[in-house]
This record gives structure tokens, C-alpha cells and sequence, in this order.
């Protein structure tokens, strides 16, 4: 098998593939070609890739081959691939009906492997979990490096500093990363979640888990947050602002797969939040938890700095890549034989739940649903 690793389309610095991923491939009897430039946001050379075993060329060659490798689709909405080809990356389908009708039309294999099942089975691919490890620790830094303040207490002849206090909303994988960053570091640490178990990892963290009363869970929804009653909405807002006015930091992380991210930070709350505080919204890709977010834009509200970053795992290129890397390589295990040949087994349900297309057709059950 010929396989194809493209250059990823700027701000994007991640790469699908680093060196020590295609020597495997290599390795194993296959072919890799790799766009000329694909790792230099990376901070690796086309002559690392070479001495991988990998060969360098040009991106239209890539894009003729069978199996081809990303993160992004490689020209966005359009993917200038066409029948029988197979692409593989993270494409984040449920937030772009377009994207998928144009996979459709071009008939391309799609697989994205951001909408995996998420399964015991599978963990060993979830990129959202890798990624989401990245984001959460980024943001603490983000903001520790944007705040005016120090994060830890400090205790010196010139008097004692108090420490930071960090509002965290959502307890997923990203929520969790940015507690253990944030207690690192030395902050006061609050928390909100809907979901009623994760209270105990925010404890083991170090954080204080703000729980509300009459909170909707789901467990058919895989261990995401689903939507909540009005009711238990406005509860939830009173509490948010009263700890919003009195952090320094807040790091918004929840999200809905396929629906708009539900907005917990009010306009009004951020009015009357100290000259200096710090926003970083993970959702801003999705509509934001703060209502006045701007995706990928920092913006200064009456002295509160929000920003609204949805891929920050760019900001950490190396190791994202690896960490995607391994979840691609574990998932192409379910696809390339040994005899150096690729099947498409879609009675395999983590194939069959990652695949957006296939000739023609709509394959996961879940993007059917978002479609219709």
C-alpha cells in the first residue's frame, strides 16, 4: 500500500504523520509519500522524513494516491480527491453538513476519527481525547501568561500574594487537564459539570466541584453532556455568575457534539468581572460558552481579555502530532492487512462508526442523524 501524508493548510501547524509513525509504516512494507513541507510547523524537515524511509513530493501527487492522511480535508469543503480514494484524518463533520455532501458527491472514503465511538475498544484512537489533553493544558498557560496576576500564592518580605482563582466549566477530558494545570501551578481551582460523575476525579484533581441540583444525564450519550431543562438552566446561571465575578480565570470547555456549545457566561457577567480577568473559551468553534466570544479572535471587554481558541493544540505542534499520530496509527491497524492491502471491514463498528462516506453514501449511523 502506497499511503500519503499532506501538508496541513495554515494557521494549522500539527502534521497527521511525524517520522517515527512512518517508520513504522515503512517497516511494515509500506510506501509513504509525504508532502514536500508537511512537518515544518512541526519543526521537522523533509530530510527527517527521508531518513524515515519516506519519499517527498509534490501535493498533487499525494492527492492521487489511494490512501491519503490529514487532519484537515485538504482544500477545506472540497477535498480534490475523487472515487476510490480513501481519506483519513479529523474533520469535525457534525458542525459542517457541506463538507459532507461534498464527500458524498466527489465520492471519497472519508473517515474522521474525531466521531469514533467511544468505546473501551477504541480509546487507543480517540483523537479528541488526545487533543483535548493538549487544550486544557494550554489554556491554563494561556491564561496564566495574559493574567496580571500570579497564579500561586507567594509569601515574601514584601508581603503575600494571594493566589489566582480559576473557574473551569466542563469536566471532560480538556476540563480535567486544565485543573491539574491550574493546581500545578498553585491556583484556587472551582469547578462546573453537569455530569454528577465526574465529582470525584474534580476532588482527586484538587478542584471544588460547584454542583447544581436537577441535572439531566444521559448515559446512552457516551459519556457527554446532553442538553439541560430551563429550569435547571437558570439555577446553573445564577451559580456561574456568582463565581465568574469572583475568578480571575475562567477556562469554558463545554461542549455538545453536533448542537451549538451552550452559553454560560453571560454578557452581563463579564460587565462586572475584574479589569484583568481572562477567558479562554475551547468553544468558541461552536458559538462559545461566553456570549460575547469572537473564534479565533482576542477581544478586550471593559478589561477582561477573552479568547477564543478553539485549536490550541496548534499551539503545541510536536507533540499533538505525535499524540495524533499513535490514535492514526492504532486505527489504520483495523484497515491495512498484512499483506500490505487495505480493507474496509464496516462490520467492524469502530470502522463502520468513523466513516463519513463511502461511495456515495453516508456510512455512520450518527452522521445520518445530524444530516437528517
Amino acid at each position: 500500500m502506497t499511503i500519503g501524508v499532506i501538508k496541513e493548510k495554515a494557521p494549522e501547524k500539527r502534521v497527521a504523520l511525524l517520522p517515527e509513525a512512518v517508520g513504522e509504516l515503512v517497516k511494515a512494507g509500506h510506501k509513504v509519500i509525504v508532502e514536500m513541507g508537511a512537518g515544518e510547523s512541526a519543526f521537522v524537515s523533509d530530510k527527517d522524513y527521508q531518513d524515515a524511509g519516506a519519499s517527498i513530493e509534490s501535493r498533487e501527487s499525494v492527492l492521487k494516491l489511494d490512501l491519503v492522511l490529514g487532519i484537515q480535508p485538504p482544500e477545506g469543503d472540497k477535498t480534490g480527491m475523487g472515487k476510490n480514494q480513501v481519506f483519513i484524518g479529523s474533520v469535525s463533520p457534525l458542525g459542517d453538513k457541506a463538507l459532507i455532501e461534498n464527500l458524498k458527491a466527489e465520492g471519497v472514503s472519508a473517515f474522521s476519527l474525531d466521531i469514533i465511538p467511544r468505546t473501551t475498544r477504541a480509546q487507543a484512537m480517540d483523537v479528541l481525547s488526545s487533543m483535548a489533553t493538549v487544550a486544557g493544558y494550554q489554556a491554563v498557560l494561556t491564561a496564566a501568561v495574559m493574567l496580571p496576576k500570579f497564579f500561586p500564592m507567594f509569601m515574601s518580605a514584601a508581603g503575600t500574594i494571594k493566589p489566582a482563582r480559576v473557574l473551569i466549566l466542563g469536566a471532560g477530558v480538556a476540563g480535567l487537564q486544565a485543573i491539574a494545570t491550574a493546581r500545578k501551578l498553585g491556583a484556587i481551582v472551582e469547578v462546573f459539570d453537569v455530569r454528577s460523575a465526574v465529582k470525584e476525579e474534580v476532588k482527586s484533581l484538587g478542584g471544588k466541584f460547584i454542583e447544581v441540583e436537577g441535572a439531566k444525564e444521559d448515559a446512552a450519550a457516551g459519556g457527554y453532556a446532553v442538553e439541560q431543562s430551563e429550569e435547571f438552566k437558570i439555577k446553573q446561571q445564577q451559580l456561574i455568575h456568582d463565581r465568574a465575578v469572583a475568578a480571575d480565570v475562567i477556562i469554558a470547555t463545554a461542549q455538545i457534539p453536533g448542537r451549538k456549545a451552550p452559553v454560560l457566561v453571560k454578557a452581563e457577567t463579564i460587565k462586572q468581572m475584574k479589569p484583568g480577568s481572562v477567558i479562554i473559551d475551547l468553544a468558541a468553534s461552536t458559538g462559545g460558552n461566553c456570549e460575547l466570544t469572537k473564534d479565533d479572535q482576542i477581544i478586550d471587554v471593559n478589561g477582561v481579555t477573552i479568547v477564543g481558541k478553539s485549536n490550541l493544540p496548534s499551539a503545541k505542534p510536536t507533540d499533538s502530532s505525535r499524540m495524533f499520530g499513535k490514535n492514526l496509527m492504532n486505527f489504520l491497524k483495523l484497515m491495512l492487512q498484512k499483506d500490505g492491502t487495505l480493507k474496509l471491514d464496516f462490520a467492524d463498528d469502530l470502522v463502520k462508526g468513523t466513516c463519513i462516506t463511502h461511495e456515495g453514501e453516508i456510512v455512520s449511523d450518527r452522521i445520518k442523524q445530524f444530516i437528517s
